[in-house]
């Protein structure tokens, strides 16, 4: 894969990713470091959390800042962004990154695990965003970028607390973009398929799955976390100004 575009505008901008220290979130990281950007990122796993920070510490001319934060807990949050803008200064982009695709039977869904499903996938990506607003309008403006998914999309078994929350984050997105946009706030969405991280190779993946997604595909490579990543330096931008309320699909073709 080929470097990615640079974007002058994210050089020096303060970025935060939640969910940032493994999978699409590292790359994120990552990617968002690699351009200069001042970044904060956020995750409950603090061990590669704390080993990604510390190997761009080195390497990155803008070392990230790694917060651990439980983000079902929202005081934990608000605190955490709070200490993001403290020390990194006024936050002008947002990736609502984190999330939690376990699966579970339709039966063993119970009203706590539900609740719980809900916050771990949908309800921070609201507050954070609700946090950070202020600032972003009085700095002129700023970019939201929610990470959803095409679970929703295809209606898979096993994912319908996952599914929900993030057919929610659609309708979140388009709200949100549409109250915030008088403050040049711009708010957008993307949606993943079958992304290759470690995890998902680890829990989910086998070769009658690949050949599976593959068949379904138009393309016939399966998505890299990098593949996001660049979607998102771009949403985060200033060459996407113009856009806000939209949601990409990043699935091969799938959908």
């Amino acid at each position: 894969m080929s470097d990615p575009a640079l974007y002058p505008s994210l050089r020096e901008r303060v970025v935060v990713v939640t969910g940032g220290a493994t999978g699409i979130g590292e790359s994120l990281v990552r990617h968002f470091a690699g351009q200069g950007s001042r970044v904060a990122f956020l995750d409950v796993a603090e061990e590669p959390a704390r080993a990604l920070a510390a190997e761009l510490s080195r390497s990155s001319p803008a070392p990230p800042l790694f917060l651990c934060c439980d983000l079902r807990d929202g005081a934990a949050l608000q605190r955490a962004l709070g200490e993001a803008q403290e020390r990194l200064g006024q936050v002008r982009a947002l990736v609502n990154n984190a999330a939690n695709d376990e699966r579970h039977p339709l039966d063993e869904v119970t009203p706590e695990l539900w609740d719980e499903r809900m916050a771990v996938n949908l309800r921070h990506q609201f507050f954070a965003a609700q946090a950070l607003r202020a600032g972003m309008a009085a700095a002129g403006g700023g970019s939201i970028v929610n990470m959803g998914s095409i679970a929703w999309r295809l209606g898979l078994p096993g994912l319908t607390p996952y599914g929900t929350a993030k057919a929610a984050i659609v309708g979140l997105t388009k709200a949100l973009a549409r109250e915030l946009g008088p403050q040049r706030i711009r708010v957008n969405c993307i949606e993943p398929g079958l992304v290759m991280t470690a995890r998902q190779e680890r829990l989910w993946v086998t070769p009658e799955f690949e050949r599976e997604v593959l068949g379904h595909q138009c393309l016939p490579d399966l998505c890299q976390p990098a593949d996001v990543a660049r979607l998102a330096l771009f949403l985060a931008s200033d060459e996407s100004a113009m856009i806000s309320g939209q949601s990409f699909v990043i699935d091969g073709g799938w959908t």
